[in-house]
């Protein structure tokens, strides 16, 4: 693509919460932005549709009353949204916002300065929000070119979920403990910890819903699998608990009893090999970091576990600010060099920008759910 066919104008993505309690998804026409000197001009070919982006995406409405309008090129959605929820939204009434965390796809135009020309025509990922759009331009340095070969779909998911199990076992390891435990297991996230948990010889109990999740992670060579809608779960996680030593656990599930369950699981863990019986319980710390919300309901604790644990939030950004830049690059790398394998992402549709505002499609992937991941690519027409 040369300049003289970069178009003026292109699509994007809006989120939008009125005053009168609604949201409305829509696409908006913007100016195509003209990259800086140091900046680059991309073409973006593919953007996941992951847990975090739904919270600003869907704005928590009721979607069963969801509505579709408009036409089939320019689909506007509208849904209402609860009083009790308007409350926490009170801060992006009225405000139209961009949506989308990260992205891939194609350099076709660049700054003056050589770090920028230097992408000229690489496919290269990013993070930084506004993906769901045709162009987005971006710092060359926050551009991580993608392994020759590569698609945008390949490296549009190389950095949300990658980094986030990464950092999951980079806080194991900084924190101490040996071996971790994470929830929802079989998702795309829990699927790269799991390669990542056998191919660094980390110990790893996958915790899922349903018996085919189990399987499709035994299938993928773990060791560790535990049902928690099985009668026998609380059994099963202690066993493997014991087998592993996992002091530490990361819940995308956040509501209900399962983060006190994991708890009480690692105390039991441990006293089944402690010498001396402490009626404070153990004395080994126990952590489980709440980085999800798919259970919407109030997370319960019913301490069973001694005095030595606790409960708290985790979020990727954070953590990369903790380890710092050269750290963080480090682990961007990997990523890199493993892309299309301990990395690689699965969707189960790919679909334009149009087809994404579709009542179809968000009755899918707004269940937030094990699979039914949808790929947005912005560069394809209908």
């Amino acid at each position: 693509m040369t300049a003289s066919t970069i178009p003026t104008k292109a699509l994007q993505l809006r989120s939008l919460v009125t005053a009168d309690a609604r949201l409305e998804l829509s696409l908006v026409e913007i100016d195509v932005p003209v990259p800086g000197p140091d900046e680059v001009l991309v073409r973006v070919e593919a953007s996941p549709i992951n847990p975090s982006d739904q919270g600003l995406l869907l704005a928590m409405a009721d979607l069963s009353n969801a509505k579709a309008g408009g036409t089939a090129q320019r689909p506007v959605i509208t849904a209402p949204i609860s009083p009790a929820v308007m409350k926490a939204l009170a801060g992006r009434v009225g405000e139209s916002m961009p949506v989308g965390n990260e992205g891939a796809g194609v350099v076709v135009k660049t700054g003056d300065s050589p770090q920028a020309r230097a992408l000229l025509g690489k496919t290269v990922a990013m993070i930084g929000g506004a993906m769901y759009a045709q162009y987005r331009c971006m710092k060359a340095s926050q551009c991580l070119v993608l392994p020759e070969g590569a698609t945008p779909a390949d490296g549009a998911s190389c950095f949300v979920n990658p980094l986030t199990a990464l950092g999951m076992v980079g806080t194991m390891g900084r924190e101490g403990h040996k071996a971790l435990v994470h929830t929802a297991a079989a998702s795309n996230l829990g699927q790269m910890l799991n390669r990542i948990c056998i191919k660094d010889g980390i110990g790893l109990v996958n915790i899922v819903r349903r018996p085919d999740q189990a399987e499709l992670l035994k299938s993928q060579g773990a060791a560790y699998v535990c049902n928690s809608e099985s009668p026998a779960f609380m059994e099963e996680l202690t066993a493997a608990l014991i087998a592993t030593g996992a002091t530490i656990g990361f819940d995308a599930i956040g509501g209900g009893r399962l983060a006190g369950q994991i708890l009480a699981g690692m105390e039991a863990a441990v006293n089944a090999t402690a010498k001396e019986y402490s009626r404070y319980g153990s004395s080994v710390h126990k952590q489980v970091y709440i980085y999800g919300g798919l259970d919407r309901r109030p997370t319960e604790i019913v301490r069973s576990f001694g005095m030595a644990w606790g409960v708290g939030g985790w979020l990727l950004m954070p953590f990369l600010q903790k380890i710092g830049n050269a750290e963080a690059q480090k682990l961007r790398e990997r990523v890199a060099r493993e892309l299309k394998t301990t990395f690689a992402s699965h969707y189960d549709r790919e679909v334009s920008l149009a087809q994404a505002l579709s009542l179809e499609a968000i009755a899918v992937y707004s269940k937030a759910g094990t699979g039914g991941k949808y790929l947005i690519n912005p560069s394809l027409t209908d």
